[in-house]
């Protein structure tokens, strides 16, 4: 960027002075001190960060005891110095070969030391230089050198480099604050293309090294090249961040303009008699909303939402329904989900630990889990468990939300006859809610639970619409990813979610339903497999329930063998657990 302060360091500073009586006093101090230096030596200044042009005029602080005699020498004998710029600024006393060998001469215009025992110089850069060798001997440094002559170069290659760079040049200044009307017209005046090359690449927030690295440059063409290059960069980033300021500012004016409207609400809202507890209401709201993890239409509705909630009267019915409205799409768990992977070895465990027997229906819930854990995003099938009651439909279900590490949700179909209970209500009715399928899955807690649609042969049929009906969207695996509540009234990704069906006998499920499901039939227990569930799990049970010790009663294999045989002929275990409780 271009800057209209030249900055230095140490040997380096800004300020601005004029000639005066001063200089004289330094004249007297460094009197004697120098026997005449021949014709092509030069005494050298060496200085940290800092770059002088011909034909600039700038400030410069020298500190260093050997720069200050160097100074007061060249301004006793009225001759120009040497102004070689360090390799390394934090040399404190450079050697030769610790300076470019590339710089300008510069004469003295004014030296003044100031109260403080610093000593300032305004310097005029006058030509550039090579140094050929350095003359020993001297308590500072003297350079025999090679003047560089600036050629006039004309042409159209030189003149067209000339005119982009003064117009970008003008450009760049354009886009600075509080630029100098001086440096403006400078650049514009500018009597020849080497001159304006030195000048915009002196005023140019770039690196001492790169500035360096213009003042090696002799050839002018190549010069001007090496500028325009430059200056195109920093033009880039002033229009940059120009666009980026205007942005900010455009968004400062408009957050002030809903503070101060806020503000003039607030204090309606005071004079009417309503106090600030709506206000911090909507506040804890919007912060709800961002951090509820939402996708952008439903983001857009809830914001949507909470505008009319602040418009909205505290006294008015519609306040509620609304706020009600809100806290549901706060609560439903749209980005959260279960970590962790699917682990088959355990989930083998568990279900032997909750399921005896049953190896058929266990080894392809194993294979359902394993085609889930290679593919996690795929679309799987959706089991449905048929059996006779007691044969453990339900307990399975549990069993793989257990082995999985999902929530477990359950929701019962029995009985069910409006499609309303499915989809939900339309907000328009006075105590709307979402259907059971979107409040299971808000109960869990995430997005991915097992959820376990009890008794789908128990559905009903009423005049409000076919629950069946609305069951095949949700069980689809090629359109549940957008299933829409119509309560929500926005999209809900169900395609995470493990549905798992039972049933106790499959005539009386619709057949597009059935058509949506893989069928598991879980077969009668036998009465070996009816005697190990007992021994394993149901009088340990019906012990505890009963609030009897471990030494109270004990039931031997006969007993429940006759139990089995004779008082529970059922295809599952609970008449028997009933009989165990009885006993």
């Amino acid at each position: 960027m271009i800057t209209h302060t030249p900055t230095s360091d140490v040997d380096a500073r800004s300020e601005s002075a004029a000639p005066d009586a001063t200089s004289a006093q330094a004249a007297q101090a460094g009197r004697g001190a120098e026997p005449g230096l021949p014709d092509d030596a030069i005494i050298v200044v060496p200085v940290r960060n800092f770059v002088l042009f011909p034909g600039l005029v700038l400030p410069l602080a020298v500190n260093r005891p050997f720069s200050v005699q160097a100074a007061q020498e060249a301004a006793r004998s009225d001759k120009p110095i040497g102004i070689l710029l360090q390799r390394d600024p934090a040399q404190d006393e450079p050697a030769p070969a610790d300076l470019h060998q590339t710089g300008t001469t510069a004469g003295i215009l004014r030296y003044v030391t100031a109260p403080d025992g610093t000593h300032q110089l305004v310097v005029q850069g006058e030509q550039r230089f090579r140094v050929k060798e350095f003359v020993p001997g001297h308590p500072y440094m003297v350079a025999r050198i090679e003047r560089h002559e600036e050629p006039e170069q004309e042409g159209p290659e030189v003149e067209a480099r000339v005119l982009q760079l003064r117009q970008r040049a003008v450009e760049a200044l354009q886009l600075l604050p509080q630029v100098p009307q001086q440096l403006m017209a400078a650049v514009q005046n500018a009597p020849s293309g080497s001159l304006l090359a030195d000048l915009i690449a002196s005023f140019m927030d770039t690196k001492p090294d790169e500035k360096q690295e213009v003042l090696e440059t002799f050839d002018l063409q190549r010069r001007l090249d090496l500028v325009l290059e430059r200056l195109g960069r920093q033009l880039s980033v002033l229009q940059l961040s120009r666009e980026i300021g205007e942005q900010t500012r455009q968004s400062i004016d408009q957050r002030q303009r809903e503070h101060i409207l806020r503000e003039q609400m607030r204090q309606i809202q005071k004079e009417l008699g309503e106090g600030d507890d709506t206000s911090a209401e909507i506040e804890e709201l919007a912060k709800q909303i961002d951090e509820a993890g939402m996708p952008e239409e439903a983001l857009k509705q809830a914001r949507k939402e909470l505008k009319r909630l602040q418009r909205t009267p505290e006294a008015a019915a519609e306040h509620s329904m609304i706020r009600t409205y809100l806290e549901w799409l706060i609560e439903v768990p749209w980005s959260k989900t279960t970590e962790g992977e699917i682990d088959i070895a355990r989930a083998r465990r568990i279900l032997d630990e909750d399921h005896f027997g049953l190896e058929k229906v266990k080894k392809r819930i194993l294979e359902y889990l394993a085609v889930r854990k290679l593919n996690p995003t795929g679309k799987s099938p959706i089991l449905c468990f048929v059996g006779p009651p007691g044969v453990g439909k339900t307990s399975l279900g549990q069993s793989i939300a257990r082995a999985t590490g999902r929530e477990f949700a359950r929701v019962s179909l029995g009985g069910v006859h409006d499609e309303a209970e499915i989809r939900g209500h339309r907000r328009t009715y006075i105590g709307a809610m979402p259907g059971n399928i979107v409040q299971a899955i808000r109960k869990a807690g995430t997005k991915d639970p097992v959820l376990m649609l009890d008794e789908m042969d128990k559905l009903g049929q009423g005049f409000h619409g076919d629950p069946a009906a609305a069951l095949l969207e949700v069980l689809d695996p090629a359109q549940n990813d957008t299933f829409r509540d119509a309560y929500l009234g926005v999209p809900f990704d169900l395609s995470q979610v493990m549905f798992i069906g039972t049933a106790n006998i499959l005539d009386t499920i619709p057949g597009p339903l059935r058509d949506r499901m893989e069928v598991i039939e879980l077969p009668s227990y036998t009465m070996e497999e009816k005697l190990e569930i007992a021994r394993r799990d149901l009088v340990e049970r019906q012990r505890e329930a009963s609030g009897l010790g471990a030494g109270q009663v004990e039931l031997g294999e006969d007993v429940l063998r006759q139990l089995i045989r004779d008082y529970t002929r059922e295809a599952g275990v609970r008449s028997l657990e009933r009989q165990i409780g009885a006993l």
